[in-house]
């Protein structure tokens, strides 16, 4: 059973103990990076990536590796720095509707249940937000 479930985001590569207020919890993180950096070396560097930690009162732990945010997708794809300050009312960029495609399939490794349909949906409903026109 666990005793602990921590959710944190960190870029990547490579982690170092010295990432984490975790060691408090008795985790061995020279393991934990060593691990880490091993299954994250494709990717990206400065990609965030999100990391759901469940630890064990025995001190062993397991550990999940999410796709990054939604938002990062959308500002890489449209090639912006952040969203606009007044939602749904300014204008910061475009995105096309294949590029919309492509992170919902990406986005939907994690939750594989949820439709691709309804993951472009919700994708299109951020771009929206962060004031982004999405366009065919």
């Amino acid at each position: 059973m666990p005793s602990l479930s921590e959710r944190f985001s960190h870029h990547i590569p490579p982690l170092n103990p010295s990432s984490f207020a975790i060691g408090q919890k008795g985790l061995n993180l020279m393991e934990f990076c060593k691990s880490f950096n091993d299954k994250t070396k494709g990717i990206i560097e400065n990609t965030p990536i999100p990391v759901e930690i469940t630890a064990y009162s025995d001190r062993t732990f397991e550990y999940e590796i999410k796709t990054p945010q939604t938002s990062y997708f959308l500002k890489k794809a449209a090639g912006i720095a952040k969203g606009a300050d007044q939602a749904g009312r300014s204008f910061v960029g475009e995105i096309s509707v294949k590029k919309i495609y492509e992170i919902a399939k990406i986005k939907q490794q994690d939750l594989s249940y949820i439709s691709l349909e309804h993951w472009c949906s919700q994708i299109m409903a951020s771009a929206k937000s962060m004031g982004l026109k999405v366009v065919r």
